[in-house]
């Protein structure tokens, strides 16, 4: 096989492996978010015109510090972007146990909210609007739609499950997955509405997901690790 069928042949294997993945605390005919979600605001409504005239005032306003607050969060999407809640200790290298917890939620965020974005077929704000100017990773591809946020989504999830595991920090934890959907809006990648979206479908999976046997194992697996590291 030569060098140019052989580099065809990974990226279409990869694309494969993207497109198996399967759930594994909640599945998609589990949660049936386009029967509980509005649709969004439409493009030329009162609301969405609102929501731009915020994004460009947060444009104009953003600081150097905010900015890079949002990018931080653009490339952290899992349970340790909660670092600045519970302190240097609590990483990946330190808890494997919590490390594959978040990742295997991360994995049923995609798997749900993908099939949701594209039902509702939302553009992105600056594909909407070319005045918006994104500071973080953002796509030519106009069929990257944005309702409700995947980040978002993953933000509050994360949050949902951290608060199992160190309910102490419940207040503090709920304020910093706020924040780190409102990071979506610095970075000009989403609207408000996508991130209130993003809020309801990650509560609505968590709900499935505390009757799920296995994530009930690992979310045990992983409180007993954490709180031992963190000593709670």
């Amino acid at each position: 096989m030569n060098k140019t069928l052989l580099i065809a042949f990974c990226i279409a294997a990869t694309g494969i492996a993207q497109n198996a993945r399967k759930p594994i605390f909640v599945s998609p005919e589990q949660l049936d978010m386009t029967a509980i979600l509005a649709a969004p605001p439409a493009n030329d409504s009162w609301q969405t015109m609102t929501e731009l005239a915020e994004l460009h005032r947060i444009q104009a306003t953003r600081t150097p510090e905010e900015i890079a607050h949002a990018q931080k969060d653009d490339v952290e999407e899992h349970i340790f972007a909660f670092q600045d809640v519970l302190g240097a200790k609590f990483r990946r290298e330190a808890l494997p146990l919590t490390a594959l917890l978040s990742d295997h939620v991360k994995n049923d965020e995609g798997v749900n909210v993908n099939p949701i974005k594209n039902f509702f077929k939302r553009p992105r704000p600056y594909h909407l609007d070319s005045t918006i100017k994104p500071v973080c990773k953002a796509t030519d591809n106009r069929m990257d739609f944005g309702y409700p946020s995947g980040h978002g989504t993953t933000g509050y999830l994360e949050a949902l499950v951290l608060i199992q595991i160190v309910p102490e920090k419940r207040n503090a934890i709920l304020q910093r997955a706020d924040d780190y959907a409102h990071s979506r809006e610095v970075c000009g990648a989403h609207f408000a509405s996508d991130e209130a979206a993003s809020k309801a479908t990650a509560y609505a999976m968590m709900a499935i997901m505390m009757n799920n046997s296995q994530f009930q194992r690992e979310l045990q697996a992983a409180k007993a690790e954490t709180r031992a590291v963190l000593g709670f």
